[in-house]
């Protein structure tokens, strides 16, 4: 693979490429990509007329989506891909009788990334997104992947700064070290007004056959008193999930 005088190679320039696209992004320039990537122009628009004819980057006039085969290739290749479907049947059911957002979440980095979500007209407003990512220590899903994740990432997540939402958000190692105790003892966790003081986020764990903590699904409801009547549904499905994922085998 061909080096450029840093030392970095041109794979590594075509992934800058690609990751300069954010969440919000249906497209972008070649000089919005170029900026976002720090390459220089002339390098950005080589690569990107390379990844086009890949077509793992589209044309559209003079702007640049990415292209639906990066897309079937990311879908196809992704371990998420069967903790989705398993997910998704019990989600729908959930979804159905609480009619509010349902999400589930794995961990990537020292960060969430949600994997899908269910939404209903008049919900409660959600920061989360498909494909979007939130600290660790904010969310709900993001205290349970992080409560049975590694010591090592615990304690990175802790030495670091944290980004304030609302003043009920986790801000310093001692709050997160007893909120990850506390979801530790009760399985779940519960944060309300940590993101937006009008909601409430609540997730449980999903274990696969060994009993290994492999992602979250959780709900975000109304910050008010029927927020813990939740509880024991959504745990009913994390359960029912882990099952599922435990056995390899998909429902329906």
């Amino acid at each position: 693979m061909a080096r450029v005088h840093t030392g970095e190679s041109a794979t590594a320039r075509a992934v800058r490429i690609v990751e300069s696209f954010g969440l919000g992004d249906s497209t972008l320039t070649v000089s919005e990509i170029a900026r976002r990537s720090g390459l220089h122009i002339a390098t950005a628009s080589r690569l990107i007329e390379e990844l086009v004819g890949c077509g793992w980057l589209e044309r559209e006039n003079r702007r640049v989506r990415i292209g639906v085969r990066l897309w079937e290739v990311a879908s196809r290749a992704s371990a998420a891909v069967g903790l989705r479907e398993t997910a998704m049947p019990f989600m729908e059911d959930l979804h159905a009788v609480v009619g509010q957002h349902t999400q589930l979440a794995v961990l990537e980095g020292d960060e969430v990334l949600f994997i899908e979500r269910l939404s209903a007209a008049g919900a409660a407003i959600n920061y989360s997104r498909i494909a979007g990512r939130l600290p660790v220590h904010a969310s709900s899903s993001g205290l349970v992947l992080l409560a049975y994740g590694p010591v090592e990432l615990q304690e990175r997540v802790m030495s670091q700064p944290m980004k304030v939402y609302t003043d009920k958000t986790i801000r310093n190692a001692r709050q997160l070290r007893s909120a990850l105790a506390e979801v530790r003892r009760q399985g779940y966790a519960f944060c309300p007004g940590h993101i937006y003081p009008e909601t409430t986020g609540i997730a449980v764990p999903i274990r696969d056959a060994q009993g290994t903590v492999i992602a979250a699904v959780a709900l975000i409801v109304p910050n008010d008193d029927s927020a813990y009547a939740q509880i024991p549904a959504l745990q009913a499905v994390g359960r029912g999930i882990s099952r599922v994922m435990a056995s390899h085998i998909h429902p329906g």
